[in-house]
């Protein structure tokens, strides 16, 4: 069997979908799983064992440079792939729907019109399944797989799923934790305030690791070092490093990020912290990759970005969690 996944972004949503490739390798041992991602995510599914090809397409590129001879070049490319026997959108946006149907293969599915914001989407299928979008995101893309390829997949076996990444740690003595903070998000409601994460730093015995990409980031990572000796900055050039950083590292904290749920992917434990994004939907909790949240209803379809009840949330409650944890 030769599958087609498409998830074009972004860095969240391709780390928490990654995880239905082991599901489909258990029940099709020999089959070939290609990736169809944007060029600037494609870096978020290195070091996956179970994809055998990576397709990467320019379509941000193409958007900002409104390029028709670099979009005709996008569908041909598409469209001389070899043939595929199912291929399956995991995104469930028009422009992923779109190059799902361009793809040769004998069969195209993805989510149903009641399950997706953009409902024009799912007419591009052949198939499509009704799993609503305000449902845990890890079980929708889970869902989704288990009905078009007739499997079976339980709760049990995504809690006991194997790292989503081959990545193996560096052992090394310590006499106090590293915990990794992710400073960053894709925007501002996302971020837990600095000064509270200077609170956090203050109130643990423990190496921390702030990470920056971003000049904000390092801005808030020099912050917190002021505060604490025991903090180091650290630039994350890709997201290559950052796996590694997290691999090596007791905890992870941070916001509703892709970064911070890395940690759930490499069977890290985490603390993830939720304001503006519903927390029943974006994370999947376990015994190690906790969440914690402001409390405050939040509708999936109209996200505020800037709601600033992240900052609500009081930093003695990600103490004790990371103490649990520890």
């Amino acid at each position: 069997m030769k599958i087609a996944i498409v998830r074009l972004s972004a860095i969240g949503d391709i780390v928490q979908s990654m995880i239905v490739l082991q599901f489909i390798k258990q029940n099709f041992s020999n089959c070939i799983i290609d990736w169809v991602v944007d060029n600037q995510f494609a870096e978020v599914l290195d070091d996956c064992d179970e994809i055998n090809k990576v397709i990467k397409l320019n379509i941000k590129e193409i958007k900002v440079n409104k390029s028709i001879p670099m979009l005709l070049f996008l569908v041909k490319k598409l469209r001389s792939l070899e043939k595929y026997d199912i291929v399956i959108d995991l995104q469930g946006l028009i422009k992923s729907s779109i190059v799902a149907r361009l793809i040769p293969a004998d069969e195209r599915v993805g989510f149903d019109k009641v399950s997706i914001r953009e409902k024009f989407a799912a007419n591009f299928y052949s198939k499509s399944y009704r799993f609503p979008y305000h449902e845990n995101v890890i079980l929708r893309y889970v869902g989704l797989v288990a009905a078009c390829l007739e499997i079976n997949i339980t709760d049990k076996e995504i809690l006991d799923k194997k790292s989503l990444y081959n990545i193996q740690p560096i052992r090394v003595r310590r006499t106090k934790p590293n915990i990794v903070i992710i400073l960053g998000a894709s925007f501002v409601s996302k971020i837990y305030p600095v000064e509270k994460y200077i609170e956090i730093v203050n109130s643990l015995d423990a190496n921390f690791i702030a990470v920056w990409h971003s000049q904000d980031e390092f801005i808030m990572a020099a912050k917190i070092k002021l505060h604490k000796n025991q903090v180091e900055i650290t630039r994350c050039k890709n997201f290559s490093e950052l796996k590694k950083i997290i691999m090596n590292s007791d905890i992870t904290i941070g916001g509703d990020t892709g970064p911070t749920h890395l940690a759930w992917a490499l069977n890290k434990p985490s603390v993830t912290i939720f304001g503006s994004t519903p927390i029943e939907r974006n994370c999947f909790i376990t015994d190690k990759n906790l969440a914690i949240s402001s409390g405050k209803k939040i509708n999936p379809y109209k996200i505020d970005k800037k709601d600033p009840s992240i900052g609500m949330i009081e930093s003695e409650l990600i103490v004790s969690t990371i103490k649990k944890l520890l």
